[in-house]
């Protein structure tokens, strides 16, 4: 076996297209044709699983983790490694594509296929070719939910309910089928567009709520707010906001798109994720901030909200607060996103 010990893959059984939900079972032996025997394998059924499993795992010795799912995955497996005390920078965490997005795994360079994945991970791994990431800490204001972390995207409004609608367990099934038939990005779409139906019915009950956004302690914007969305890098053409920042930068982004009423909302969606929003922002309600320090995004009202963690729901109150604390070394195609040589 090639040197470096153990390695521990993370893998939730039921996550992106049908076809994906096959690759399991393939891992461990496309490990070993490649000469590496000490690969373990857990196959868990929820991300509090994936969590639990690599906080026990990192915390028993192990340093190498790839998470095997999608977005949510790799978040609850990057806990995990926070939860075992041992700290993010001894540890080295990777991305097996197997989900409906897998935005950092495609920045990544790692490939959908499973043959040619395992082959850039026995690559990555013995040259130990890694990109560093920053890992951003949510909290809520108010109430009693625990803080959590992410790397990769978040956000609130619309873009914080798409979760509601992608990733209970029976909603994975229908994932499976999208992601199947439209590709990585069909259950997303699917997903938004029903949290957007769900805002415009629900408005004439509800009223529109009134945004405060607060930049390293600055009041920087107020008002009415369709969509805000968080990245802490360039997350490619699927995301193509604050391009060419390194997802190690020291700092993250958040665009926000203005209320401008129901039939302007098609257009606004359609606008951002091609990026020619940027053409013409102030016409589509489009704005961005990028944050060194800390980011809070508050409504004017009491009730609770959903914050959007990379795919997964944080229920928020009083106000959902960002912060980058500290960062992790993700195993890599030995390529930056811009395609520069990346060192180790």
């Amino acid at each position: 076996m090639p040197e470096g010990g153990e390695v521990t893959v993370i893998a939730t059984t039921i996550s992106g297209s049908v076809a994906d939900w096959k690759k399991v079972e393939r891992i461990v032996p496309l490990f070993r044709e490649h000469g590496w025997d000490d690969v373990v394998l857990h196959a868990v059924d929820s991300h509090a699983e994936a969590r639990r499993r690599t906080a026990e795992t990192v915390g028993a010795g192990c340093r190498r983790v790839i998470s095997a799912g999608g977005s949510g995955t790799f978040n609850a497996v990057l806990e995990g490694c926070l939860d075992s005390g041992v700290g993010l920078g001894a540890v080295r965490l990777g991305f097996l594509r197997k989900g409906s997005a897998d935005l950092i795994g495609k920045v990544l360079g790692m490939p959908d296929e499973i043959e040619e994945a395992v082959r850039v991970f026995v690559r990555s791994l013995a040259a130990d070719a890694t990109v560093p990431c920053d890992v951003i800490r949510v909290e809520s204001r108010d109430g009693d939910t625990m803080p959590r972390h992410l790397v990769g995207y978040g956000g609130a409004e619309i873009f914080g309910r798409i979760p509601h609608y992608t990733e209970n367990r029976f909603i994975k099934y229908y994932k499976g089928i999208l992601g199947q038939l439209f590709g990585d990005l069909g259950p997303f779409f699917v997903g938004a567009s029903l949290a957007a139906l769900e805002k415009t019915l629900k408005r004439p009950f509800r009223g529109r709520r009134v945004w405060s956004v607060r930049v390293d302690g600055d009041e920087r914007a107020q008002g009415r707010y369709q969509a805000f969305i968080l990245v802490n890098g360039d997350l490619g053409p699927n995301l193509p906001f604050a391009r060419g920042v390194p997802l190690g930068s020291g700092d993250f982004h958040l665009f926000g798109l203005r209320d401008l009423g129901v039939p302007k909302l098609p257009g606004q969606f359609r606008r951002a994720f091609d990026s020619t929003i940027a053409e013409d922002p102030q016409r589509w309600g489009f704005e961005g901030w990028r944050v060194t320090e800390s980011l809070e995004l508050a409504p004017g009202d009491p009730r609770p909200f959903p914050v959007n963690r990379d795919g997964s729901t944080m229920l928020c109150q009083g106000a959902a607060r960002f912060s980058i604390v500290d960062q992790v070394r993700l195993m890599s195609r030995g390529r930056t996103a811009g395609g520069a040589d990346e060192g180790g």
